[in-house]
């Protein structure tokens, strides 16, 4: 007799501001995921979102495009980019009658770039909140580029905006620095990496920027907005470099912890992995397959991943 599909999905909802690399993590986090033996949908819901780079196993443009919208209302990109989600929202028969036949598989939306999105309209967050009705677990995955580490208020700004989106979207959440490949070549840092990650005291960020003659003006603003920050204390990232598949790892760790994938049917897991999961602690996918770390090419894909990969399940 066939094995039923489950009826519960997951997945991540890919969100972040223009440019900070939305699409190319949908892509190396499918290769990752079908190396693994997951079955992966990656859905675009960015109307805006032309020459992908990955297979899309459903398109919003279907639906809805982004140019009609702007020839035939008069509108400009963003304004256009906002009727096209507000166009979705009013006809998610149409969404769901797509996702129905991928039951089973495991979801990434690339979702656009529109910061309004994601931290006042709320036309995406009803989309998230129908999904989560059809029984589709979400976690919010927030990309940020890490080049705002190298500007004390600039890093303030993404803080604002980071807390403002987990706020808004109401999802689990995981925020990320991406391009930490990169990073280097911004510029140097003012402290250490672990102080932007786990967002520590942000007093010193303070002092930084009173050093400046411009924001010595605005110092009681920022103290404001820094302990608006510290208040909720709910901002942290996870460095991510799309290219390595450790740092992929760690990211899925996290996002499967946070929607709960990791104490679902769909993988075997040890009543020891699922206990750390609970308490906390790190833990290890005891299901990772071991023949990803002896075929990089297969898990890399055309994406330059590492060689030295070691599987966790040793």
């Amino acid at each position: 007799m066939a094995r039923a599909a489950p009826t519960t999905a997951f997945g991540q909802a890919v969100i972040g501001p223009p440019g900070s690399g939305k699409t190319t993590y949908c892509l190396g986090m499918s290769e990752f995921l079908r190396a693994m033996g997951r079955r992966v949908a990656v859905v675009n819901l960015d109307p805006a979102n032309e020459g992908l780079p990955y297979e899309c196993a459903v398109d919003v443009s279907e639906l809805v495009g982004l140019g009609d919208v702007m020839d035939a209302l008069r509108l400009g990109p963003n304004g256009g980019l906002l009727y096209c989600m507000e166009y979705l929202e009013a006809n998610l028969d149409w969404l769901r009658a797509k996702l129905d036949p991928l039951r089973g598989h495991y979801f990434l939306f690339d979702c656009p770039g529109q910061v309004e999105l994601c931290t006042h309209h709320g036309a995406l967050r009803s989309i998230f909140s129908q999904m989560a009705q059809w029984d589709l677990r979400l976690t919010a995955v927030h990309l940020v580029d890490s080049h705002y580490c190298t500007d004390p208020a600039k890093f303030i700004s993404v803080l604002c905006t980071s807390l403002a989106t987990m706020l808004h979207v109401e999802l689990p959440h995981v925020n990320l620095l991406s391009k930490m490949d990169l990073i280097e070549h911004y510029g140097k840092l003012a402290f250490n990496l672990d102080y932007y990650t786990e967002v520590l005291d942000l007093s010193y960020l303070l002092d930084h920027l009173a050093s400046d003659p411009f924001f010595r003006h605005y110092r009681q603003l920022n103290e404001k907005l820094v302990q608006l920050i510290e208040d909720y204390s709910l901002v942290s990232f996870i460095p991510l470099n799309i290219q390595d598949k450790e740092s992929i790892q760690r990211v899925l760790q996290a996002v499967d912890k946070a929607n709960g994938y990791c104490f679902g049917v769909q993988e075997q897991r040890s009543l020891e992995a699922m206990m750390s999961a609970a308490m906390g602690a790190d833990f290890h996918f005891s299901s990772y397959p071991c023949y990803l770390a002896s075929q990089p090419q297969q898990a890399g894909g055309d994406i330059g991943l590492r060689n030295d990969y070691i599987c966790p399940c040793r």
